[in-house]
């Protein structure tokens, strides 16, 4: 069945948030069994044309075979945290921009490239500031009792909320990304934070094919509330509500308070 393409044009989005998507699009497809992304017909400076993804109902089996699919993807791998796909100037994070710089570690990437950027203008009480603060110095003294187990880089899709994934009958198709080189439990993270159809289903995927790949380690399902600290932040400054007490609490879950 023939479909009309995709076309995704907002008014006021700077030209290079859709060459950065188109970009990260092409990143992330690089694998051979990687998620599948939608095909790129084209992209200018007002608009982004992507093929459309017939949908079906999520199932378990699909579910499994997605989770499986973004352990390859992880795996791709970056030079840096916080690296960008090729010939990208600028990233974005739905329509904020995401804070420049590339990071050898885990810790100082996160507190300096995923928090500290955020905190002017989530409309945070000064408790949960100063708790929120305590935790990006906590995390650049790369302790191992917060950051983790230390990471290698991984290739990740950035925004990879429910929403961000489109289930046909067998496997998932990514859209959105906000792709850079990060902590593969970041991906992970956001399908948990925001109710994924089939979750337990799709990290059941995920640690089965981990254990060929690229093994997690015992109890990496404890590490995924640090890592909901950053999308908890940028829902604060979209569409503060609850998110930002939420994101307090998390740091002071993560710190042990």
């Amino acid at each position: 069945m023939r479909t009309s393409p995709y076309l995704k044009s907002r008014p006021g989005l700077p030209a290079e948030a859709y060459r950065f998507e188109a970009a990260g699009l092409r990143w992330l497809s690089e694998g051979e069994f990687g998620p599948r992304v939608p095909r790129i017909l084209d992209v200018e400076d007002d608009r982004l044309v992507l093929e459309t993804i017939l949908t079906a109902p999520a199932t378990a089996s699909a579910a499994k075979h997605f989770g499986r699919s973004l352990v390859h993807m992880h795996a791709l791998g970056a030079d840096s945290f916080g690296e960008l796909p090729p010939g990208s100037e600028r990233g974005f994070i739905a329509s904020l921009d995401l804070p420049a710089g590339e990071w050898e570690t885990f810790g100082s990437f996160y507190a300096q490239g995923r928090i500290r950027p955020f905190l002017d203008h989530a409309g945070l009480t000064s408790g949960d500031r100063a708790d929120l603060e305590r935790l990006a110095d906590v995390l650049e003294s790369e302790s191992g009792a917060c950051v983790g187990p230390r990471e290698r880089v991984a290739r990740v899709h950035g925004d990879l909320w429910s929403g961000n994934v489109l289930w046909r009958k067998r496997d998932a198709v990514v859209i959105d990304p906000s792709a850079h080189g990060g902590h593969r439990l970041g991906d992970l993270a956001m399908l948990a934070l925001f109710g994924a159809p089939w979750l337990e289903e799709i990290f059941e995927g995920y640690e089965s094919e981990a254990e060929e790949v690229w093994p997690l380690w015992p109890g990496w399902r404890s590490s995924l509330g640090l890592h909901q600290i950053y999308p908890l932040l940028v829902h604060a400054v979209l569409f503060g509500g609850s998110y930002p007490a939420a994101a307090g609490r998390a740091a002071r879950t993560v710190l042990g308070d």
